[in-house]
């Protein structure tokens, strides 16, 4: 029997399995480490790998952010804003394997509380590949926000906690 699935911090050992996963989740939309590298440095506390028995099954990276423009896609952002004003759901990812668990719903209470204890009044994140249906049942909705480097699909959402 297989052991329970949870979310831990991550940690800089855990930036390939991240992008490893991105690879596999994403196609397109993929990152290269050095950007999981950078938001782990940048925001520690906001990013986290989801296991299972020592098996990667997923992640999830948040930030502090600022303005309608999300950050670029596959881009190194360099600093956080001095002055944020919302908390940027960058990227959470699942293996089909951890599909079906509540592990995504599990990752939106996290960054939700990480949102709120953060001081934050909203959370914004860009969905691509179709998953505005998800982040809508999650209580976002759409935002009249181009989000250029991530193509014509993707939707701008916002959620207001």
């Amino acid at each position: 029997m297989s052991g329970s699935i949870q979310w831990r911090p991550m940690g800089q050992e855990d930036v390939d399995a991240a992008a490893a996963i991105s690879d596999r989740v994403h196609g397109a939309y993929t990152e290269k480490p050095a950007i999981y590298a950078e938001r782990l440095r940048l925001y520690p506390a906001g990013c986290f790998l989801l296991e299972r028995d020592g098996q990667v099954l997923g992640y999830l990276v948040t930030h502090p952010w600022t303005g309608d423009r999300p950050p670029a896609l596959d881009r190194l952002i360099g600093v956080l804003p001095d002055t944020p004003d919302r908390y940027y759901l960058h990227d959470l990812a699942l293996l089909p394997e951890a599909r079906g668990t509540g592990a995504a719903a599990a990752a939106v209470d996290l960054t939700i509380a990480q949102a709120r204890a953060a001081g934050f009044d909203r959370i914004t994140l860009t969905a691509v590949n179709g998953a505005d249906a998800f982040w809508r049942r999650q209580g976002f909705v759409d935002a009249p926000v181009a989000a250029d480097s991530y193509g014509a699909d993707s939707v701008s959402m916002v959620r207001v906690l």
